[in-house]
């Protein structure tokens, strides 16, 4: 895919992540929608910042409306809460999956026709390795996550009649604000950026970011013992 006649939306686009696949799909000559809830709040020079809350289907609309010529849909807006499954408020939970199933789900229904419309593109959800194992202090956000790599791989199949090639791209830790209490070595989202738009250009259904990201996959065959090794010792 030739991204340098692309157009580009990138939901969550004012910081971390978004902003620098804003930044590298810019810089390699798209067109890029930066979709932020505050749209104030987009930095980036070049862009065309645009009212965006995948949560709110009301904003989905008016941000479909507003564009018109969207050939690329990056869905990477998302929430970490830290809420535990047992433990926090049912509300908390919902809201991870209202913004990564949901959210998503919605933005997709929304630009698909669009980018039907303009002759097929690509769509990329921006994952987590957290859609492949999870931890009790991330419980909602793995579970949301799973849930919308499911989502991943049924539109993957259902849009590709449409001329739409829907990717899914997997990461661990990442130099954001969302990980920024966290220790364990973590990516520069330039790189990341700059991965998943060669991605998108060589239309990979899968883009695994990084080494946590494929040793979690290599071990989903070997099943519940090779990913959660304590439960093993518990056994005992």
């Amino acid at each position: 895919m030739d991204l340098s006649t692309s157009t580009v939306l990138v939901s969550g686009a004012n910081r971390g992540l978004g902003r620098a696949l804003a930044a590298e799909l810019l810089s390699r000559g798209a067109t890029v929608y930066a979709g932020a809830r505050n749209p104030e709040q987009v930095d980036l020079p070049g862009v065309k910042p645009i009212a965006l809350d995948i949560t709110d289907p009301a904003s989905v609309a008016a941000a479909v409306e507003a564009t018109g010529d969207v050939t690329v849909l990056i869905n990477n807006a998302g929430i970490s809460t830290g809420a535990d499954l047992l433990t926090a408020a049912p509300e908390t939970i919902r809201l991870e999956m209202e913004t990564h199933y949901f959210g998503t789900l919605s933005a997709v229904r929304g630009f698909a026709p669009q980018i039907a419309a303009n002759g097929g593109g690509a769509i990329l959800n921006i994952l987590s390795v957290l859609s492949w194992i999870s931890f009790p202090q991330a419980g909602a956000y793995g579970a949301a996550k799973s849930a919308e790599w499911s989502l991943t791989n049924t539109l993957r199949v259902q849009l590709a009649d449409q001329g739409i090639r829907v990717s899914g791209l997997v990461v661990g830790f990442m130099d954001t604000d969302m990980t920024r209490g966290v220790t364990d070595p973590k990516s520069d989202p330039a790189d990341i950026a700059r991965l998943a738009a060669d991605g998108i250009a060589a239309g990979e259904y899968e883009i695994l970011a990084d080494d946590v990201s494929r040793q979690v996959q290599s071990g989903l065959s070997a099943g519940v013992a090779a990913l959660y090794p304590h439960l093993a010792e518990i056994a005992r």
